[in-house]
Formats: structure tokens, C-alpha cells, sequence
């Protein structure tokens, strides 16, 4: 298949543009346990550092969003043998923030690592883009990132329509090396298979958002 294009499909691959990175990312994610299907990474300056719009990772999201882009939410996945797990189509629809507001048109809250989370009006997560750092190699056995290419122009799809929606579009596996970033336009459907031949198949994902929240709320930030 060509290569993806992030406005019309959705998604784009990154070749390499994290390895100068890798070492920093990894030295700032030590003493996390293994084997998690979602560590949310909060209050960690040094990640925030290495991820910022300044640097290789950052800059990815920043040449999409402009200058202003932050990262908002980062979350480390961990797949190996012991953890192998499988997430089905869906979109991603929370976004993290600082404080618990009451401001119409966000909700449902919940409450993740002790971090308060939110759906916003899905005209948020429009403007926002995902980074995937991939800090071990993804080939078509070990569990890529499966997206439904286009699906990011569909606005929010009821999680009834979602398989049949899915089912009339082209899918893609996002394939990686080390050292890769994949950025994808967050509202674009997604999912992930359990690996065949499972190794240790780490990803840092990170939001990037450019953009002020309604009613004096705030992003929540690395």
C-alpha cells in the first residue's frame, strides 16, 4: 500500500524520528511496572521535556497544530505474552484536564490514576492529533495499531454503527521499528488485536492539543 496521508487518511508514519529520543523517553519511564495495558503518565517532568513541541517527537504535532501545540495526555502500553491484550473499534473520546469544572457539554467524568477525565463536545478531540512512539518493533504479528482509514472525517460514530462502519472501509496495520512515530488525527477509529507471536511491544502515546478548553478548564498535561 502507498504511503498514508494524515489528512486524507487518517494517519502517517514517521520513520525513525524518535530514536535520537529513545534514550531520554526510556531513562524517564524507569521503575514503572511492566506488563500494563495503559500506565498514564501524569506529573512527569522529564517525559513532558522530551515530548514538548520543541523537540523531534513534538515537532511532528507541532508542523500539524502550529507552534501552539502541547502535549495534553500521555499513556504507556505494554504489551508482552503475560499481557496481551485486545481492544475492539472504537474512538477515543476522553481527554485529561486539571480540575473537575461543571461547563456544559462535558461529560461523562471519571477518575483514571487519580486524574480527572472527560468527554468533551467531539469538536475538541477534531482539533486534536495522537503521537505513537514505538520503543520496540511492531511487525504484522506482534499487535500493530489497526486503523479504519478515512474514519477521522466521520465526526462521533455511535458505538452501535461502529463494525458496520468499519466493515465499508479500507483498514490499515501501522507497522514499526523502533524508533518510529506514527501521528494519526485522534478521532479516527481504532483498534488492536492480541499478538500472535508475542515479544514486548512498548508504545508511548501522546495527545497533542493547541487549543484553550471551554469554561476556565485546563489541559492536565505530562
Amino acid at each position: 500500500m502507498a504511503e498514508l496521508d494524515l489528512e486524507t487518511d487518517g494517519a502517517a508514519l514517521h520513520p525513525g524520528a524518535a530514536c535520537d529520543a529513545l534514550a531520554e523517553i526510556e531513562d524517564a519511564l524507569a521503575g514503572l511496572p511492566a506488563g500494563q495495558a495503559g500506565i498514564r503518565l501524569y506529573g512527569r517532568a522529564a517525559l513532558h521535556a522530551v515530548v514538548s513541541a520543541t523537540g523531534p517527537i513534538g515537532r511532528i504535532a507541532a508542523d500539524v497544530l502550529g507552534p501552539s501545540a502541547i502535549p495534553v495526555r500521555a499513556i504507556l502500553f505494554d504489551k508482552s505474552a503475560a499481557a496481551n491484550w485486545a481492544l475492539g473499534w472504537h474512538q477515543d473520546r476522553t481527554i485529561a484536564v486539571a480540575a473537575r469544572i461543571a461547563v456544559p457539554g462535558y461529560g461523562p467524568w471519571s477518575v483514571k490514576a487519580g486524574v480527572h477525565h472527560v468527554e468533551p463536545p467531539f469538536a475538541v478531540i477534531e482539533r486534536m492529533v495522537t503521537v505513537r512512539v514505538h520503543l520496540d518493533p511492531v511487525p504484522a504479528d506482534n499487535a500493530p495499531l489497526l486503523i479504519a482509514l478515512g474514519s477521522h472525517r466521520l465526526g462521533r460514530v455511535p458505538e452501535a454503527a461502529m463494525a458496520a462502519l468499519v466493515a465499508g472501509l479500507d483498514t490499515h496495520a501501522c507497522l514499526a521499528d523502533r524508533g518510529d512515530v506514527w501521528i494519526y488525527r485522534t478521532p479516527i477509529i481504532h483498534a488492536s488485536a492480541p499478538s500472535t507471536q508475542p515479544t514486548r511491544r512498548r508504545v508511548v502515546q501522546i495527545d497533542y492539543a493547541a487549543h484553550a478548553l471551554d469554561g476556565g478548564m485546563a489541559w492536565a498535561g505530562i
